[in-house]
Parts: structure tokens; C-alpha cells; sequence
């Protein structure tokens, strides 16, 4: 039997590539809003965080997902994050 390809994205903190389960999907919207993306498929651009709470507080130390976006990011969607690992 075929052995399915499980495809791996890159978590834009640290730079592993992960399987998309271990990463959260955060998507600036076609109307420019901000969202935590669980199904995994919205429209819009993505980027890809590691489900750890040191990688969640670099990036908002780093400013690096306002450069991924393009888009400043509020701190309730980091609050969210740290939400959803707890």
C-alpha cells in the first residue's frame, strides 16, 4: 500500500517545518482583518506559528507576523493564541 504524503509547513518563529496540525494558522482576510484560522483554509494570506507558548511570545516581540501580513496585528489575537494551547 501507498503511503500518503503528509504535508509540512513552515512555522515562520523558528523556522521547522511541521505537520499542519502542530501549527496555528493566522490569516489576514481579503477585507484586512486579522484572524486565528482553524479550519485551516480561509482566503486570505497565511502564516504559520508553532503551538508553543515561547515561539507565540517572540513573535509578538519580534513584530515578525505584522511583517509576514503586511497588517499591524492586535494583541488580542496573540491573547488568543495563548488561549487555545492552555
Amino acid at each position: 500500500m501507498k503511503m500518503k504524503k503528509i504535508p509540512l509547513r513552515t512555522c515562520i518563529v523558528s523556522g521547522e517545518k511541521l505537520e499542519k496540525k502542530d501549527l496555528f494558522r493566522i490569516v489576514r482576510t481579503p477585507e484586512g482583518n486579522v484572524i486565528v484560522d482553524d479550519s485551516l483554509k480561509a482566503n486570505g494570506r497565511g502564516a504559520y506559528l508553532k503551538k508553543d507558548i515561547n515561539v507565540i511570545e517572540k513573535a509578538k516581540k519580534t513584530k515578525i507576523l505584522e511583517r509576514h501580513l503586511e497588517v499591524s496585528i492586535d494583541e488580542t489575537i496573540y491573547d488568543e493564541l495563548i488561549n487555545k494551547l492552555n
